[in-house]
């Protein structure tokens, strides 16, 4: 009689990182996407408040900020917001992944069979699919934003007390019309596409360099286990959050700070104005205010997810639920 087999751990060709929308249960998809990214997005938005009203409030600092939420307002200080983001979500997640999906795919049967190299191809359709997938997504996540944003501002000098997102609504409404949920429109559908952009290919091709540097290649024998898999793209994920952060932080703080102010003088507020005032208020270090946490929450977006991911479910479906991005963390 031969000895059994020792028990192998599962393991993947590398062309199964990358998982066909045909071949996904769309309902499993969904449903499970929204509770992991709930609880992904619980664990980091105090990140996001901390970064929000830094960007808003001058002079302050990271640890300073969250000491004075939890002495003012406790727990439920650092999680502002939270509620209306976590439900107000749920629709544009689902419109924001179906989008991003079924682009790529298309990008990747449009661009099969060319001469670009595979790690060019892939970063490709994942940075033209980023760009549409946030396209679509604007309108329904801007006014999201701005109430969201305002509530975790609440009490700073230049913003207004409203005591919930219904409130927000009204008080936005009343003051300028729809066109008040709106603000930020044209500078987030204009540097948000771009910046996923940057992102997802960051991520694609950081991800496919380290494939290759550990001597995977799709005809090749060498299969990654789900263990190489969850590192690698939590690495990558973590390097394309970092380079994000850096060059999108800028246009992040000033999108905020128009979305949420009201001490903007006559007129209407622009961009030019609020960055006018903030280059008064802080000089050029002042478009860098909140780097800290943001570069902390999109460094750590790819990492948490990954993790959380495989806490979950081995199922190499589950890698493809983090592809939400970007709206919900600036």
């Amino acid at each position: 009689m031969e000895a059994a087999e020792p028990a192998t751990a599962p393991q993947l060709a590398l062309a199964d990182t990358d998982i066909n929308w045909d071949r996904l249960d769309k309902t499993k998809f969904h449903m499970i996407g929204a509770i992991l990214f709930t609880v992904q997005s619980a664990l980091l938005h105090p990140t996001a408040v901390v970064k929000t009203r830094m960007q808003v409030a001058a002079g302050s600092r990271g640890m300073s900020v969250f000491s004075h939420i939890l002495r003012s307002d406790g727990i439920p200080g650092i999680f502002r917001g939270f509620g209306t983001s976590a439900v107000g979500s749920v629709p544009g997640r689902i419109l924001a992944l179906t989008s991003l999906e079924v682009s790529k795919d298309i990008i990747l049967k449009h661009t099969q069979g060319t001469h670009i190299p595979e790690a060019s191809r892939v970063g490709l359709a994942n940075g033209v699919a980023g760009m549409v997938s946030n396209l679509v997504s604007c309108v329904y996540f801007v006014p999201l934003d701005v109430i969201c944003q305002r509530l975790m501002v609440q009490g700073l000098p230049g913003t207004t007390f409203c005591r919930g997102p219904l409130d927000v609504v009204r008080k936005v409404v009343e003051a300028e019309g729809f066109r008040g949920l709106y603000r930020g429109f044209g500078l987030t559908a204009l540097t948000q596409s771009p910046a996923s952009a940057l992102w997802w290919g960051s991520y694609a091709a950081a991800q496919h360099l380290i494939w290759r540097s550990l001597g995977y290649k799709d005809d090749t024998g060498n299969k990654p286990s789900h263990m190489e898999m969850v590192t690698v793209q939590a690495t990558a994920g973590m390097v394309a959050g970092a380079c994000s952060s850096v060059i999108t932080t800028p246009i992040d703080t000033v999108k905020t700070r128009l979305q949420v102010m009201d001490n903007y003088g006559s007129g209407r507020p622009s961009v030019l104005k609020t960055a006018k005032t903030l280059l008064k208020e802080d000089g050029w270090w002042g478009f860098y205010r909140g780097f800290g946490p943001r570069f902390l929450n999109m460094s750590l977006y790819g990492t948490t997810m990954i993790v959380t991911y495989e806490l979950i479910s081995m199922s190499p479906i589950a890698y493809l639920f983090w592809h939400q991005y970007f709206f919900e963390n600036g």
